[in-house]
């Protein structure tokens, strides 16, 4: 009996579809991280101005804010697997194209166009794959789904950048972008070997009914999201652990540097939270009833706040990474009861389209998080700078968390077209 309890927990969830669909998110994920780092590189190696590092780093997140609710509506109108893997072609196109530019030395303005280009076309892949995995996997193992989807992404984070720095050391960074379109090839072959399912068909509608505007789509979306006030809170505090990360991508660089690491010192302390991310998001896929849910978010938040506040005061980096991997556990949990509950809460037909509005949501927080970082270092100094934002995060938790998550009636398990 303990063995095939042991067997049931390591076994993935899902069947063959979603584990090829969790393939070829590991395969791109990892790719995003490495390409990003030659991407920066480059740009900086070219110019010598961080004025442009900003730049190419606002080209490569604004797309994904600014076009995710789009993305949303068409996971609501097309076929998924299509829509995912013509995404893939497109950006492997484009990042074939950056390598080139990169390599014979084109026009420096052309790199963050293509690399906005690239993070555009890839606008759908968030609502496709959010939508899918509901449809693929039981209502049973859907939070160990979605956990593992948060557990793959974190593991990106930490896998991606090393290999991203192995390659600028050995090859230079036009071969950590080629290497990056190859990885959206894998993942186009991935998604192609799951077939055509109805899984992924976009949801029924009226032969008779005109089809509604694209502002009036994602208006549903976002009325689909204020009818469910549980979803809103979770979604809250998710963004809140966006806008912390957004901060800590720039208050780490700091920290490493006053423990006298420098930037090896950040590397290590951002894999740290990548590491605690993978941690969390492993045990939060054991949390699958929505009335621990409330519970679990708040211990995440006391797990990711008080850290945070307390690598502004710590004296050595073997400690400072101690509290990374903390950190990061604490910081998935919102994502992954996020991914959870949406499925479970909004009807099927909406869910493309809600999650189109969510995703940017959390990536904008990341972009608040990163803006606030300066002027607040400025003004309070790094370790003040961190204690404000772990009192921020246990503050917000209090009064998200100040009454229960009204989690009773959950919408019935997605069904396909």
């Amino acid at each position: 009996m303990l063995a095939t309890r042991l067997i049931s927990r390591l076994r993935l969830p899902g069947g063959r579809p979603f584990h090829l669909l969790i393939t070829s998110l590991a395969v791109s994920s990892c790719g995003d991280w490495l390409y990003n780092v030659g991407l920066l590189a480059l740009v900086y190696e070219r110019t010598g101005s961080a004025g442009w590092v900003s730049l190419t780093t606002a080209a490569r997140v604004l797309p994904i804010v600014v076009l995710g609710p789009l993305g949303g509506v068409l996971a609501d109108r097309y076929n998924r697997r299509r829509l995912m893997i013509a995404s893939d072609l497109i950006r492997a196109v484009l990042m074939v194209a950056l390598g080139v530019a990169a390599a014979t030395g084109l026009p420096i303005l052309l790199v963050p166009a293509l690399a906005g280009a690239a993070t555009a076309a890839g606008a759908v892949f968030p609502s496709c794959t959010a939508a899918c995995t509901a449809r693929l996997v039981s209502t049973e193992e859907l939070q160990r789904a979605n956990a593992l989807r948060s557990g793959v992404n974190m593991a990106a984070i930490v896998v991606g950048p090393a290999l991203g720095a192995l390659v600028l050391v050995v090859a230079g960074p036009a071969l950590g972008i080629l290497l990056n379109a190859g990885t959206f090839l894998v993942s186009a072959l991935a998604v192609g070997a799951i077939g055509a399912r109805t899984e992924f068909e976009p949801p029924a509608r009226s032969a008779e009914a005109k089809m509604p505007s694209l502002p009036a789509e994602i208006a549903a979306g976002a009325r689909a999201l204020r009818g469910a006030p549980a979803a809103i809170r979770l979604v809250s505090a998710d963004i809140l652990c966006s806008a912390v990360y957004g901060m800590l991508t720039v208050t780490l660089v700091l920290i490493g540097r006053k423990l006298g690491a420098g930037a090896g010192g950040y590397g290590l302390l951002l894999g740290g939270f990548g590491v605690g991310g993978v941690l969390g998001a492993g045990v939060t896929g054991r949390i699958d009833a929505p009335s621990q849910w409330r519970r679990a978010l708040l211990v995440a938040l006391l797990l990711l706040g008080i850290p945070v506040a307390a690598l502004g005061l710590v004296p050595s980096l073997a400690a400072a990474v101690g509290l990374a991997v903390i950190g990061g556990g604490g910081m998935v949990v919102g994502e992954v009861l996020v991914e959870t509950a949406l499925p479970r809460m909004l009807d099927d037909e909406v869910l493309g389209r809600a999650y189109g509005l969510v995703f940017p949501a959390s990536i904008g927080g990341i972009v608040v998080g990163s803006l606030i970082a300066g002027p607040l270092v400025s003004l309070l100094g790094v370790t003040g700078a961190m204690v404000a934002a772990g009192a921020a995060v246990l503050v917000v938790a209090a009064l998200l968390l100040s009454r229960p998550l009204e989690v009773a009636d959950l919408a019935p398990a997605p069904a396909a077209a």
